[in-house]
C-alpha cells in the first residue's frame, strides 16, 4: 500500500526517465509523458478518470520485466547524451523532413480534394519542420556547447565564464516551451490522421506517409523526453555547482 501511495505521487517524466519502456503504457492511456511529464500519476488519473491502481500495476509489470534492449539513458554522462541526441534524433529529423514534405505535397495534389484533412496535415507538418530546424540549431549552437563547457570545467576543476544568457535555465525554458508547441501540433496531426490509420481507399504513398508520420512522432517523443526529463534537469543541477 505504501509503495502504491509513493508511486502515485511520482511524476510521469520520472517513470519514463528511469525506464523508457513505461512510455508505451502512458501512450496507451493517452497520457503525454514528454511535454507534460511534470504531472504526478495521481493528478493525471484523477483528471482523466483512470484507475490509479490499474495503471500502477501495468507500470510495475513493465519495470519488473528485463530486456537487453532497455537503455538506461539516465546513467549516461551528459556529454554522451548531448552527442546522442544530436547525432541520432537531430539527424533523424533532418533526414526524414524532406521526404515527408515531398510525400505530403504529392498526396495533397492527388487526394486533397477527396481528403481535405491532408491539406491541414501538410500545413501542420510544414510548420513543424520549420520550427524544429530553428529549434535544433539553437540547441546545437547555444545550449549544447555550454553544457559541454560545464562538463569540461568540472573535469578540469576550473571556473566557467557566465554565458550571455546568464543562466542555463533561460534557454532551457525556451526549449521546453517549443517542445510543448510541437507536442500540441503532433496531437492535432494524430487526430487528423485518425491516429495514423489511413482511409480504406488509401494508395501505397498514403499508407507509407502515415506510417512515417507515426514513426516521426515516436522519435520526437523520445527526443523530447531525453531533453525535458533527463538532460535539462541535470544541466541545471550541474550549473549550480559553479555557484
Amino acid at each position: 500500500m505504501e509503495t502504491i501511495l509513493k508511486d502515485s505521487q511520482k511524476q510521469i517524466g520520472q517513470f519514463v526517465a528511469e525506464d523508457f519502456r513505461t512510455a508505451a503504457i502512458f501512450s496507451n492511456y493517452g497520457i503525454d509523458f514528454c511535454c507534460r511529464g511534470h504531472r504526478t500519476v495521481e493528478e493525471v488519473c484523477d483528471k482523466n478518470g483512470i484507475n490509479t491502481s490499474e495503471l500502477l500495476d501495468k507500470l510495475q509489470k513493465v519495470l519488473s520485466a528485463t530486456t537487453e534492449q532497455n537503455i538506461d539513458y539516465k546513467s549516461w554522462p551528459l556529454d554522451l547524451l548531448v552527442d546522442y541526441i544530436e547525432k541520432k534524433h537531430h539527424r533523424y529529423v533532418a533526414e526524414k523532413v524532406p521526404v515527408l514534405l515531398q510525400f505530403l505535397d504529392k498526396l495533397c495534389k492527388v487526394h486533397g480534394e477527396r481528403h481535405p484533412e491532408l491539406i491541414k496535415i501538410n500545413e501542420h507538418f510544414k510548420a513543424s519542420a520549420g520550427e524544429l530546424a530553428a529549434h535544433m540549431k539553437k540547441e546545437e549552437l547555444i545550449l549544447f556547447p555550454f553544457i559541454k563547457k560545464m562538463i569540461h570545467a568540472t573535469i578540469s576543476q576550473s571556473g566557467i565564464q557566465a554565458p550571455h544568457f546568464r543562466t542555463v535555465e533561460n534557454p532551457i525554458t525556451m526549449m521546453k516551451e517549443e517542445h510543448d508547441n510541437e507536442g500540441v501540433r503532433f496531437r492535432e496531426i494524430a487526430e487528423l490522421t485518425n491516429n495514423y490509420n489511413p482511409p480504406a481507399d488509401a494508395c501505397n504513398t498514403f499508407r507509407v506517409t502515415y506510417a512515417m508520420l507515426e514513426e516521426f512522432e515516436k522519435d520526437l517523443h523520445l527526443h523530447i523526453h531525453l531533453e525535458n526529463n533527463i538532460l535539462f534537469p541535470e544541466a541545471i543541477k550541474l550549473e549550480k555547482q559553479f555557484g
